[in-house]
């Protein structure tokens, strides 16, 4: 079997799980995509005097200013994730949602750090994706607003969605000498640039899941680790933004790369 034959019967296989799973795809893909924002918004709840304190001290800012960024934290993730989880409102809550990643990149001086960055942009692609699938299902909030086309709109949210979720990848690369890392990085790329540009999207999406699946359970397992060492607390940050990329990526899986792919301009071909 050649390597077209290979590729053909992946494809085939991809088809297939989509054909299965069209019914409920979407809904893990949501639900995978707002579980970061679900449990930071639940651990903002429990550890309110930690963050409110830490808030307070890295910023000089005061009792009531630290503490009203930790309550628009709680109320934005929570408010965020039932919106999108009960189909209401969806790209205001996406919109919120934005706002709290911007908000907490500042404030944690995640801008600073290129890796956790790199993370969080990923997850704005995952957002981006999310408002393009609400803008399909809904009424369009770029109404009156001039475009190439009737679905130019999402067609460049769901590019920009795909371009902003491999970044997450970009942070998974081990530049060490030894083949498996070598190899790994190599099948990493390949992968990433095939969602990127949108060619054999979905199979190059699912693989990535595969793939970011594996990594999550097998580095991030966090309920190995006591609760009380902080080291739990960073993997389960990891473990829940990395999850979150995965809804990100099963939506491309569910919706198809759009209308600004190299799949959608090969049937013009």
């Amino acid at each position: 079997m050649g390597r077209e034959d290979l590729v053909s019967a992946a494809e085939d296989a991809a088809d297939q799980f989509l054909r299965v799973t069209k019914q409920y795809l979407p809904h893990v893909a949501r639900l995978c995509l707002i579980s970061t924002f679900l449990e930071d918004g639940i651990r903002m709840w429990f550890q309110w005097s930690e963050q409110r304190d830490y808030i307070q001290a890295t910023w000089s800012c005061g009792y009531f200013l630290a503490s009203s960024f930790v309550l628009i934290n709680l109320i934005g993730q929570i408010s965020g994730c039932v919106l999108v989880l009960s189909r209401n409102l969806v790209q205001y809550a996406c919109f919120g949602l934005f706002g709290i990643i911007a908000l907490q990149t500042v404030a944690y001086s995640i801008l600073w750090d290129l890796k956790f960055l790199m993370r969080n942009l990923a997850l704005g692609g995952g957002l981006l994706l999310l408002l393009a699938e609400s803008r399909s299902e809904g009424k369009s909030m770029f109404a009156g607003v001039p475009s190439m086309g009737e679905s130019s709109p999402k067609q460049y949210m769901q590019l920009g969605g795909r371009v902003l979720l491999v970044l997450m990848f970009m942070t998974l690369l081990h530049f060490d000498s030894n083949f498996f890392s070598v190899l790994q990085n190599m099948v990493g790329t390949a992968l990433i640039v095939l969602v990127a540009v949108g060619l054999k999207t979905k199979l190059a999406a699912l693989t990535l899941v595969l793939w970011l699946l594996a990594i999550n359970v097998y580095f991030n397992a966090f309920w190995t680790v006591p609760a009380y060492k902080p080291m739990h607390d960073f993997l389960k940050y990891d473990f829940f933004q990395t999850t979150s990329v995965i809804g990100g990526l099963l939506l491309v899986v569910a919706l198809g790369p759009g209308g600004v792919s190299m799949d959608e301009k090969k049937k013009e071909w």
